[in-house]
């Protein structure tokens, strides 16, 4: 979402365009910077002349995070439209010798060569890893043979939920009736959830062809450009309210804490391009009797460099300059390592210094107890902790992907992002290219991680509010409630997206949601 709402896995999805040229005028620290406000209202197009059809799988470091927070949405794309038009005519055949020459068991064993084709292309290997354990069902016909094993037919979610079930359990025969029949009824400008499905099929898949790095000789799509991966960004920013709602009640907890400090330390973990700080700084020059002195600690990884364009140099740079039109006395410190990775002695924090931390749709990429025995996500808690800070401010996902065993975390995934595909439609039409963009490169490879993926290679490890509530506590904190102002401030900004988009307080948090269905949770600590 929202890494945006992701860095693209690893994904962030707070990374957007900004042209430092541009006038800036102080706000409140929690408005967004003020070239993002404008939110592209297209009409909604529900005819679909020209539908594109999903035949190739995801990215080839589909289970490394990208540069799409997160909605990190740190995902670079898992689906290329280059390998969706040009990947179906490739593929290795089934062997023919247990296939008998009726008719109808050729048209079925030619549709498992397509499927196998499409999905995985010229690679013997993985094909034969699939192998054809349909054969010995072919005396009998297909559609009764799915009756008889409870298929469902033509309800997509059901459908879904059917082949992850037979996916966890292997059964081989069921998967080569399911998929053919799911690969029939998605497509990634078709309804939300047909777009949708389209990609957790591609995750299925890639579950299903072999487990951890043989995932990254199946899948098959390449990287989009830097430039471009960051228009797709900037696009998904601009069409749904998810980051601007982190960006902006972060950055009025800060404002709020460190209120009359002289000299002001911020500690981003994933910093991805700095927008988040532009409003903040812009903020802060306002003050009556002058701006503080601020220094921005910028940790990241070379995946977000990746989709910068360049190391944490240019962020710096950016945010230099930025604090130079405004007046505000700045220094800048690069760390150039994955946020679970961090020392102290990274930080560099000064005695004297206001002490602000700040965790964007981040702090569930850092591995925990049930990745290995080191538990960084806890230990960089405590280690937060040791650093007194004014305020540590979290934002992420409200979603149950963590610890969750494979079928219901595929459950959760189906209902979780089928709200965020909902929101997107209300914004950009079904057709609309930018769309598919956003989707594929800002969404998908996180979709696809969630699926795929298993231990270390499974970057998206998303907890419900209560066990982050857990875990801070543990480490010392306690909850620190954001002010009137901030949750007004946000209300106003909903109102130029829907109605749809729900605000909520509770526990101290606040909970950003699409109808129903609670997606973003925000809260500051101390």
């Amino acid at each position: 979402m929202i890494h945006p709402l992701s860095n693209l896995p690893s994904q962030n999805l707070k990374q957007f365009q900004y042209s430092a040229d541009r006038p800036h005028h102080p706000v409140h620290p929690c408005m967004a910077p003020s070239d993002t406000h404008a939110v592209p209202q297209h009409h909604r197009s529900q005819d679909t002349p020209n539908r594109h059809t999903l035949d190739s799988s995801a990215a080839a470091d589909g289970c490394m995070r990208h540069d799409c927070h997160s909605f990190t949405t740190r995902s670079s794309s898992p689906v290329s439209q280059e390998d969706s038009q040009s990947g179906s005519t490739n593929g290795s055949p089934i062997s023919a010798s247990s296939v008998t020459e009726d008719p109808n068991d050729l048209k079925l064993k030619q549709k498992l060569k397509d499927l196998e084709a499409v999905m995985l292309g010229p690679d013997l290997e993985i094909v034969n890893s699939l192998g054809s354990s349909v054969a010995n069902q072919l005396s009998l016909d297909p559609e009764k043979w799915a009756r008889m094993m409870g298929i469902p037919r033509g309800d997509l979610k059901e459908l879904l939920i059917a082949c992850a079930r037979a996916v966890e359990e292997k059964n081989s025969s069921v998967i080569d009736l399911i998929v053919p029949e799911l690969r029939k009824m998605v497509s990634v400008s078709g309804a939300p959830l047909e777009r949708l499905g389209a990609y957790m099929v591609e995750g299925l898949v890639a579950r299903l062809a072999s487990s951890g790095n043989s995932i990254y000789h199946a899948l098959k799509c390449k990287e989009p450009k830097s430039s471009d991966l960051l228009s797709y960004m900037h696009f998904l920013y601009e069409a749904c309210p998810y980051f601007k709602f982190g960006y902006m009640s972060a950055n009025g907890a800060i404002a709020e804490a460190v209120k009359g400090e002289d000299r002001i330390h911020i500690v981003d973990f994933q910093i991805s391009q700095g927008a988040q700080w532009i409003s903040l700084l812009q903020a802060l020059a306002a003050r009556p009797g002058g701006p503080p002195t601020v220094r921005i600690t910028g940790i990241d990884d070379s995946v977000s460099a990746y989709a910068r364009g360049g190391g944490l140099e240019l962020v710096g740079k950016r945010l230099s300059h930025i604090a130079g039109l405004c007046k505000v006395p700045f220094e800048f410190h690069p760390v150039a390592i994955s946020s679970g990775e961090v020392e102290e002695g990274h930080l560099g924090v000064i005695p004297g210094e206001a002490v602000a931390v700040n965790f964007t749709m981040e702090l569930h990429h850092i591995p925990d107890e049930t990745v290995g025995t080191a538990n960084h996500r806890d230990r960089i808690l405590r280690l937060v902790k040791g650093l007194s800070p004014k305020v540590l401010t979290l934002v992420e996902l409200e979603s149950n992907t963590n610890t969750a065993p494979f079928l219901q975390r595929f459950a959760e995934t189906l209902d979780y992002y089928t709200a965020i595909f909902e929101s997107i439609d209300l914004t950009l039409p079904r057709d609309d290219k930018e769309r598919i963009n956003i989707e594929q490169h800002c969404l998908a490879r996180e979709i696809v991680n969630l699926i795929a993926c298993e231990g270390e290679e499974r970057m998206e490890r998303y907890e419900l509010f209560g066990k982050w509530r857990a875990r801070l506590t543990m480490a010392g904190f306690r909850p620190s409630p954001l002010s009137s102002l901030v949750n007004a401030t946000i209300s106003t900004l909903l109102q130029s997206y829907s109605d749809n988009y729900q605000l909520a307080e509770r526990d101290g948090a606040l909970y950003l949601g699409w109808k129903n269905r609670p997606l973003v949770v925000s809260s500051a600590w101390h």
